[in-house]
């Protein structure tokens, strides 16, 4: 600790999760010194250990790399808590993610010919973002076959072959007039992998915050890893950052370097620019705005199981998350989004696990006793499905201020939010739903939700990116428009959602934020 406090660093990054790993990795390789800080402990290497094993002791869950409190969600109107899809520790959420890294379309950035975009365009562009996202896709090890609808050829690893099953209901999608391809994954081709989705990987080859970018950063010898550390607030003002303030092992510290990255998660960092109040900050650290924690957004869920042909093979080994598909990407002027193989297998566990979820945030009370009642549609529902492939849309969500994380100085570890679906957003969902039915007429499939299901490990733009310093709190290099010194590289500078998982827009931004940071201080 001692040599910590003492050293000068040029750069500290406050969480290393995927994009401050990266973005941390990004600046150690250019010859800066990086202090990475982690609210979590340092991960196992040898750990497989999924989020539904942990628990709910808070020690226990933080020492398993899971968010140790409840998460306390107001949506429309309704107080619920659940234990939350947020990791902690060396890696993050990252840990669990199931490693998709599938680049956004070019509408979903820029305004084009019969699509209009929600907040007319991302300040930095298609174009623009397009060698960041191929720079991407070469430190994440992204394997897959290029989606067929796209104009965007791009090199990738070959994936693994396919199961004989899996083969079998890829011609049925075609045949249905679908057009599935490959699904892009973060994942290297070792011997015995097992792709490790909603669990973390033992053996390195799904690469995460952890495996891509804090580890390759240490063995630059340029970077350090503060583990454990609770950050409590920024110091500093009026346009500076002077120092972070954080407790370890109940005494408190204050680190300082020359720029400061916030990588805390689109729930963390707006939470801790609120935290940091003094005289020169009254509304929060780069809030003058009064947008720090808001314009929160998902995605919204549909999940549903289609089957193979009847003749199909039994199921064998083989890749799990195997197919995304875009036929549904967009219809007419209407943004819905990618439709992809969950990956998790339809296993007792994890249908138990997402049953929980959803009991924790419906309407009902908590009741014990119903939440072991669980077990009996669980097993009834992993038996039936056992054969089926779960897919999952994810519907683009859009901005609206109202959506926000709240800050409690009482519970400032606790992540709250309130959120309301959209009139827009449930006339968007209704009508993906009737269209994808259609579109599989011929293949036997069910829905696996009923009511919309919020995506809530996509959190994202609660600190939005704007060339405007009234729409947005971050400029178009993801630095804060009231201080100079303190960027983001996490999912809170998005200011729209997308219609794909946000893995590989995180780790290409974090790559930019870094050359933009790194050229700065180089020449300051």
């Amino acid at each position: 600790m001692n040599e910590i406090l003492d050293h000068e660093w040029d750069v500290i990054v406050i969480g290393a999760g995927l994009g401050g790993g990266i973005c941390g990795r990004a600046l150690a390789e250019a010859g800066l010194s990086v202090l990475f800080i982690e609210k979590g402990p340092a991960s196992d290497d040898a750990s497989s250990d999924g989020q539904d094993a942990a628990g709910d002791d808070p020690a226990s869950r933080e020492a398993a790399g899971c968010w140790p409190l409840q998460v306390e969600a107001r949506v429309e109107g309704v107080i619920t808590t659940s234990w939350g899809a947020q990791g902690v520790g060396v890696g993050g959420t990252s840990l669990f993610y199931a490693a998709a890294m599938e680049q956004p379309e070019r509408h979903d950035m820029d305004v084009t010919a019969g699509m209009p975009h929600p907040i007319g365009g991302w300040p930095v562009g298609y174009d623009e973002f397009q060698p960041w996202y191929d720079r991407a896709r070469s430190m994440m090890a992204v394997n897959g076959t290029p989606d067929p609808l796209s104009d965007n050829a791009v090199a990738l690893a070959p994936p693994r072959p396919l199961a004989a099953r899996d083969a079998a209901l890829e011609t049925a999608l075609r045949e249905a007039g679908l057009s599935p391809y490959r699904a892009h994954l973060g994942i290297r081709q070792i011997i015995g992998c097992t792709e490790c989705i909603g669990h973390k990987c033992p053996m390195n080859c799904k690469m995460d915050g952890r495996s891509a970018g804090v580890v390759p950063a240490l063995a630059t010898g340029r970077a350090a890893v503060l583990d454990a550390a609770n950050v409590i607030a920024l110091e500093g003002g009026p346009r500076r950052v002077t120092g972070v303030r954080l407790r370890r092992h109940g005494a408190e510290h204050v680190l300082s370097a020359r720029a400061y990255v916030m990588a805390a998660g689109a729930f963390g960092s707006p939470r801790l620019l609120m935290a940091s109040k003094n005289d020169h900050w009254p509304h929060g650290c780069a809030n003058s705005s009064g947008m720090v924690g808001r314009g929160l957004m998902f995605h919204v869920n549909e999940r549903i199981a289609i089957w193979p042909p009847r003749d199909a093979p039994p199921s064998s080994p083989g890749p799990r998350k195997c197919f995304s598909i875009r036929d549904l990407y967009r219809e007419e002027h209407l943004r819905f989004g990618i439709l992809q193989s969950l990956g998790l297998p339809a296993t007792y566990g994890n249908v138990l696990f997402a049953l929980r979820q959803g009991y924790a945030s419906s309407r009902f009370p908590k009741l014990r006793l119903m939440h072991e009642l669980l077990r009996i549609p669980a097993f009834a529902a992993a038996h039936v499905l056992g054969e089926a492939r779960v897919f999952a849309a994810i519907i683009e969500d859009l901005p609206d201020e109202a959506n926000r994380v709240v800050f409690d100085p009482a519970r400032p570890d606790t992540i709250i939010y309130e959120y309301t679906v959209s009139d827009e957003l449930k006339d968007r969902r209704r009508r993906f739903r009737r269209l994808l039915k259609r579109r599989l007429r011929g293949l036997r499939s069910i829905w696996l939700n009923f009511s919309p299901e919020l995506n809530v490990a996509h959190p994202c733009g609660t600190l939005r990116f704007s060339d405007d310093p009234a729409r947005g709190v971050l400029d178009r290099d993801c630095r804060a428009h009231d201080v100079d010194n303190l960027y983001v590289a996490d999912a809170s500078f998005m200011p729209s959602s997308t219609g794909v998982n946000p893995g590989l827009t995180i780790v290409a931004n974090a790559l930019r934020v870094a050359d933009a940071l790194g050229a700065r201080l180089k020449h300051e």
